[in-house]
This record gives C-alpha cells, sequence and structure tokens, in this order.
C-alpha cells in the first residue's frame, strides 16, 4: 500500500536500514514474517518499519483504553435556593456542596430571584452568597464570584486542591 518509490526503513528490532526502494523494504518485511508499517507518511523520504500490524493495532488500542480509564471527569453540580430559604435548609444544602468537593465535582449555585424578590438581589441575595462562600472556605475555591444572570444570581465554588 506504499506508493512512494523511496522510503527510510527501521528494523523489526529498531535499527535504522537507510533509504530503500519501497519494494525492496516489502520484501524485507515478507522475508521476516511481518507486515511493512508507514510511520511518519510528512517526512522526507517517508518512514516505514517492519512490525507485526496486528500486535501494533492493539497495542494502540491497550494505550486508549488506559488513557480513557485514568481520565477524570468532573462533573458539575448545581444547588438551587431562594432568597427566602431558611437556615436550617440552607446549612443542609451547604452539606451537599460539601459532598460534591469531597468527590471533586464544580459545584454552581443558584439564587432564583422570583416576581418583586428581585429587589432583594443585591441585598440578601450577596449576603446569602458571602455566607456559604464564608463556610465553604475551607473545602473550596470560588471558581466565579456571584453575578447576576437575569433573574438569577450565579456563583462557581470547586474543591480545594
Amino acid at each position: 500500500m506504499i506508493r512512494h518509490a523511496q522510503i527510510r526503513l527501521i528494523g523489526s528490532d529498531g535499527s535504522q536500514l537507510g533509504v530503500v526502494s519501497s519494494a525492496e523494504g516489502q520484501e524485507l518485511a515478507d522475508n521476516e514474517g511481518m507486515d511493512l508499517v508507514e510511520i511518519s507518511p510528512n517526512a522526507e523520504p517517508p518512514v516505514c518499519k517492519i512490525m507485526n500490524y496486528d500486535r501494533f493495532r492493539y497495542e494502540q488500542s491497550k494505550k486508549q483504553q488506559d488513557a480513557k480509564k485514568k481520565q477524570t471527569i468532573v462533573e458539575t453540580k448545581e444547588i438551587k435556593f431562594r432568597p427566602k430559604t431558611d437556615s436550617h435548609d440552607l446549612n443542609f444544602k451547604i452539606k451537599n456542596i460539601q459532598k460534591f468537593l469531597s468527590q471533586g465535582h464544580k459545584v454552581k449555585l443558584t439564587m432564583r430571584f422570583r416576581g418583586r424578590e428581585i429587589v432583594y438581589s443585591q441585598t440578601v441575595g450577596l449576603e446569602a452568597m458571602n455566607k456559604i462562600s464564608a463556610l465553604l472556605e475551607d473545602d473550596a475555591v470560588i471558581l466565579n464570584p456571584p453575578k447576576m444572570e437575569g433573574r438569577q444570581l450565579v456563583m462557581f465554588v470547586g474543591p480545594k486542591s
């Protein structure tokens, strides 16, 4: 399948065999019972290696699986409350926030204002958000400070590293 006249050939043991014709490289690979695989097609001349292609593909898939296993997915959890949320309910939600942070998730805190409650967004709303951030000071770092998005006051916190 290699369509280049000259290739730089690497042997099955990793030794440099020099620049040879692609037909000669294919013949050497056939003699060893292996495949001629193009490693770097953009090089001048293209680099090819004598190897077992099926084993190479298998090892590549295993590397991808291992990389996928080690990858950590950070979810963003959301906690919603209102300006009239009672202190007991607020403490319960703070415990949930701490649980999410201990699991390594980011948390989006949303305070929703309905109707005329929007008048309290800069007073009651900010006080509640500042109180929450003070209580979470040991467990979390504030990623985005509280800001208004429409009728909601939103703040993002993440786990401390």
